[in-house]
Formats: structure tokens, sequence, C-alpha cells
């Protein structure tokens, strides 16, 4: 009989390709596996649709949504409200915390403990409590992915609230853990530094190397910038990037923005461009497995992360993987974790200071010119993901910690 792992996420299968990544590996490799979520938004419920249709693991999704089983969905937005009310005013012990930190908590927890597992694994900070207490209740083991630093993923306030509930979570459940993975090197060690006990498995954001086709050159008049992400939003470096085009003014240079936007978001990036040799392009949102095929069209890959709070200089997002993948050059802001890997890995591509747009124009421009140097950057990007940075290879050290975690 095969051996069951459930894993749990206080988000959806389509804003997780962390999660579904794991969940596919360990499915492939014999294991029984099971997803636990919640309802995150109408765009990834219908990719959800499609992306569920084709793996040959089970899902089930908890609390509602605002179209079905409506009721339980304004319950638990209205208890987690009032469970984040009561936080602020009296305090995160005796069950608040678990209350507080997540819409679903109490469901995903409710329907793990329903189903029996040899492992329960969370993913997100409000999955923690759920895992834990569903391995205890059947004496098993549990582990963590920790994507984020999440105590500093909204704020380096120690008095505000988000700081305190996320920190209290932590404080109380990471102690408990069987094994504890980080998305990078440096939220490893924060992690490590703050709880001693904690040995933490790197298991860095890259995609599968399998599909990919060979790098595109790039011998055309046009240079075409790449960014992504589940949400594009207003200060995440897209602005420093409307900035150099602005600059620029080269209608050969377009750039390419692809996630859900807002109206205001759209509004707000029109009011900035400010020469009409500006080309902005937007791409509706895809499936996680399809974006590295997609962003192998383009030439360079934007990874503009902001320097506060002080999880954005930790993480090393899935997109700049995700461009090394896809054969592009990358251009990347110069977070503490950004520039420890463009310094490991100079020939891929540069690093230029947040903020700086006249920084950022030069580099862009310099590529435009030199399509030597900038096929160089691809063709560098796809080798280093092909013999180091894929999912191939660090599925590997997934499938280690999950069987060994298990046997011990």
């Amino acid at each position: 009989m095969a051996l069951k792992i459930v894993l749990i996420t206080s988000g959806q299968p389509s804003v997780n390709p962390r999660l579904v990544k794991e969940a596919d590996v360990l499915s492939q490799n014999g294991y029984d596996v099971t997803v636990i979520y919640q309802y995150w938004n109408d765009w990834a419920t219908a990719s959800d649709e499609m992306l569920l249709a084709k793996k040959p693991w089970q899902a089930i999704r908890v609390g509602g949504t605002p179209k079905e089983d409506k009721i339980t969905y304004w319950i638990s937005r209205l208890f987690h409200k009032l469970s984040r009310i009561a936080g602020d005013k009296i305090g995160l012990k005796h069950g608040v915390a678990e209350l507080a930190i997540g819409r679903c908590t109490f469901l995903l927890c409710r329907e793990a403990c329903k189903h029996p597992a040899d492992i329960y694994i969370a993913h997100n900070l409000a999955a923690l409590p759920a895992a834990i207490y569903a391995a205890k209740k059947r004496g098993v083991k549990c582990g963590f992915d920790a994507e984020d630093f999440h105590r500093n993923e909204v704020t380096d306030d120690p008095q505000n609230m988000d700081f305190k509930l996320k920190s209290f979570i932590e404080d109380k459940f990471l102690s408990k853990l069987d094994y504890f993975t980080a998305a990078s090197p440096l939220i490893a060690e924060m992690y490590k530094c703050l709880y001693p006990s904690l040995t933490p498995v790197l298991i860095n954001n890259v995609f599968p190397f399998n599909n990919q086709s060979t790098v595109s050159l790039n011998t055309q008049k046009e240079l075409k910038l790449f960014w992504f992400s589940q949400t594009i939003g207003k200060h995440r470096g897209i602005e420093d990037v409307i900035q150099a085009l602005n600059i620029l003014k080269n209608k050969n240079i377009e750039l390419h923005l692809l996630g859900e936007i807002k109206k205001e978001t759209v509004d707000s990036f029109d009011n900035l461009i400010s020469s009409t040799e500006v080309k902005l392009i937007y791409h509706n949102p895809i499936s996680p497995d399809d974006i590295s095929t997609f962003s192998s069209q383009f030439d360079i890959g934007l990874a503009t992360e902001v320097s506060y709070p002080k999880n954005r200089q930790l993480c090393l997002t899935n997109k700049i993987f995700s461009y090394m993948i896809s054969g592009l050059a990358i251009i990347a802001s110069d977070t503490l974790a950004q520039k420890q890997l463009l310094n490991s890995h100079p020939t891929i591509g540069k690093v230029y200071s947040s903020g700086s747009a006249d920084q950022l124009a030069a580099y862009i421009q310099e590529l435009f010119e030199n399509r030597a140097l900038l096929n160089e950057y691809k063709q560098n990007s796809y080798i280093l993901a092909k013999e180091k940075y894929n999912w191939e290879k660090e599925s590997t050290k997934v499938l280690y910690v999950v069987k060994d975690t298990i046997k011990a």
C-alpha cells in the first residue's frame, strides 16, 4: 500500500506552483497524495479546473467561495475578521492566533484531520497549524515549506499586528516540525538563526526543464522585456522599468507584463508613461505549467524586487529561475538574495540599484545595441538552468527529505 501524504495550503494550486511541483513529484514516485486548499480568487479557480483535471493526485477545497457554498465562505470571512480584531485587542493566546492567521485555517485543520496520512506538509503560514494538529492527532510526522520569511512579508515594524501574529505562529509551531524546507539560502539562514533547532533544507524555486526547447537567440530589431507574477501590482519595481523606457524613448523596445491586474493599476502605469514610444503590453494569467514555454518568446527577464520589507531582500522568486529555463538574459534589482545569485553567476545578466531608472535604462540600452552580449547572457542562463537550477535536480531533495522523515 502506498504511503499517504497530505499537502495543505491556504492558497490555491494555481497560485502555488511550488506546491503543485511537490505534489507531482511525490505522486510520480509512488506516494498517495492529497492536497487540501482554500479559495483565493476567481481566475485561480478557473485555472484550477484545467490544472487539476490533468493531475493524478486528489485535491479538496474547503471554506466555500463567493459563488459556491457562499454561507461557509462569508461566515469564515466574518470569523477571520473578528479573530484579527480580538488578537489586536486581547492577545493571540488560547487559539486566537490560529483563527486570525488565515480565513480557513480552522477548516483546513478539520479537513486534514479527516485524512489519515504518513506525513502532513504545510505550504504557507496559515496552513502550518493545520499540519501540526493533524500530525499530532494521527501520531505521525509533519513538515513545512517556507517560501518566504513570513514575519517580514508585510512589514519590518515589530509593533505591527501582522508581524506580531506571524511571529507568534512561528514561535508556537516551528519547533514542533520534523522537517523544514526553505526557498532561498537567505531565508534558510534567517530561520536557522531564529530557531537553532531547525535544520533547513534548501529547495530552490525552480521549474521543470524537461519540456523546454533550446534557447531562442535574438537577431531581430525588437527587444522584448518580460515580467510576470500572479498579480501585477504597484511598488514591485515595474515603475522603475517604465521610467527607464521613458528615458530611452525607443519604439523597438517592448515591456510585457503577465498576471492579474486591476484597472487602477493599469491607470497608474499609464500615468507614468511620458513618451509615445513606450510599448506596454499585458497578458492574462496562464497555468504555471505553461510559464516557461510562454516566456521563451522574450529576451530579458526582469526581476525587479523592491528592498522592503525584509522578506523581499531574502527571497528568490520563481520568476528568476523561470527566466533561466526560458533562456532569457536577466536584469535583477539589488536585493541581497538576487545580488548573491547574480554575483555567483555574472554571465547571465546584470544587477541594477533598485529605484535607479537611469542605471536600468543604461543596461537595457546596452543589451539593445549589443546583441552578441544579449545572446551570450541568454545562452548562459539556459545552460545554468539545464545544469543546475531545474526541478529535475531540486526535486530529488524533496523526495529524500520526505522519505527520510517518514522513516525516522
